[in-house]
């Protein structure tokens, strides 16, 4: 049975337990986070159930944004683009980003990306259209708790981030769930 063949059996053992659709229905859920929270953090999978449970965080309470290493490449890239969304309409007033301790990012760079890529068939013509911006991304990013404070950074310079909107930066340790904070919104100061 494929990947998608076990999701889909498991999606129909959801959908018929009356149990979970009356605890879990979208008609009991709405759209707008509760806490008017966004949280942007790295898409590793020890995240997934950790995470949220560890912040006190429950279905509908949060946006929650995830990519490789929680990382902001450009001022108006996917992830601040959904951070406006989240703002301007869906009601967002304070975001918080979350590195990981052990982030897989961190060990990862340009080459052996690229190196891997060619293997797999992909074309160096394609490759070269996005090898500066690889390089720019992976090979600075060696350190996830400087990377929470440069992400803090840009997301609060940004010029359609209001400055009314506190941005946090925060550690998650994705072996114990401790969470640290390196960046508290509500001042200037680092923690």
């Amino acid at each position: 049975m494929t990947i998608l063949e076990q999701m889909l059996l498991k999606n129909k053992c959801f959908v018929n337990s009356t149990a979970l659709i009356d605890e879990q229905s979208s008609n009991n859920v709405g759209k707008l986070p509760k806490r008017k929270l966004a949280v942007f953090t790295c898409m590793d999978t020890r995240l997934v159930d950790f995470l949220e449970p560890a912040l006190g965080l429950r279905r509908e309470d949060a946006v929650v944004i995830k990519n490789a290493g929680n990382s902001v490449t450009g001022p108006f890239e996917a992830t601040i683009r959904s951070l406006v969304i989240a703002i301007y309409e869906l009601g967002v007033q304070e975001i918080i980003v979350i590195g990981h301790e052990d982030c897989g990012v961190a060990h990862s760079s340009a080459d052996t990306v690229i190196d891997k890529m060619l293997a797999r068939g992909i074309s160096p013509d394609a490759i070269k259209m996005i090898k500066d911006e690889l390089a720019v991304w992976l090979d600075t990013f060696h350190h996830p708790h400087d990377n929470v404070c440069q992400v803090v950074a840009k997301i609060r310079n940004n010029p359609l981030i209001p400055k009314d909107v506190p941005i946090h930066g925060l550690m998650f340790d994705p072996h114990t769930g401790e969470v640290s904070v390196l960046v508290s919104g509500y001042g200037s100061e680092t923690v």
